[in-house]
């Protein structure tokens, strides 16, 4: 085990070319102030450094609004006015830091307005029904209720977000006005879409479909409701907001 410092105390922090990311990204991106208690905590639970993306965005942000809002980045939160509940908020860490505690199904990073949900696989995927390989990013699609291997690591995916992820992940999915509607949105909300995404209609014309902002426990739990009765099966955990 290490400790805090050990953690916090680096030669060569992540954080300085994260923020040079942010500021050059051509994706509209928000950076939330930091609470330095809750990422220090989340930090230490997660025993991963300040040299790494993942330490930079606990310790030194409350989180990332991307795209417009469409998607969100878990940081060091806090989740009050209006903020972002911090990763070990979202994961259910323990409240006092404990060795022997790990995400069972993989570590959640991030969600998007709709109920995609993006989580960094632990260390048995295959047993908690992901696919891809320890360390992995996967992310649950709303449009096919399963999970889906992106190939690439965490400090990957932050670029990738970065540049050109979401206009690629997205492609087909979203709808005329999709940005005006996520920009409004509050950061505990999400979109529901009916017909749902999943369906052949939403598919075919997402501007026909029917929208509108409800709290984000609300777009996930719809979501593994229907993966459970129709899909694949249950997701498993998809982070609680």
């Amino acid at each position: 085990m290490r400790a805090i410092d050990e953690l916090t105390e680096v030669d060569d922090p992540a954080w300085p070319e994260l923020q040079a990311a942010l500021a050059g990204s051509p994706v509209p991106a928000r950076v939330l102030p930091a609470d330095r208690a809750e990422g220090r905590r989340c930090l230490l639970q997660l025993q991963v450094t300040a040299r790494s993306v993942l330490g930079a965005l606990v310790l030194n942000t409350g989180g990332l609004v991307l795209d417009h809002g469409w998607v969100r980045v878990f940081g060091g939160g806090p989740a009050a006015d209006g903020g972002l509940p911090s990763l070990g908020r979202v994961n259910r860490f323990p409240a006092a830091f404990d060795p022997a505690w790990h995400p069972a199904t993989g570590l959640v990073v991030g969600h998007d307005a709709v109920g995609g949900v993006f989580t960094l696989n632990g260390y048995d995927p295959a047993a908690a029904g992901r696919p891809g390989v320890p360390g992995q990013m996967t992310y649950f699609a709303p449009d096919t209720l399963e999970w889906e291997a992106l190939d690439m690591g965490h400090s990957a995916w932050v670029s990738w977000l970065l540049s050109s992820g979401p206009e690629a992940l997205y492609a087909g999915l979203r709808w005329p006005g999709w940005r005006a509607e996520a920009a409004e949105l509050a950061l505990s909300q999400g979109i529901t879409v009916y017909p749902f995404l999943w369906s052949e209609e939403a598919q075919a014309d997402p501007s026909a479909t029917t929208r509108r902002a409800v709290p984000m426990r609300e777009v996930l739990g719809i979501a593994a409701e229907f993966a459970g009765r129709l899909g694949p099966g249950d997701p498993g955990f998809l982070g609680a907001v």
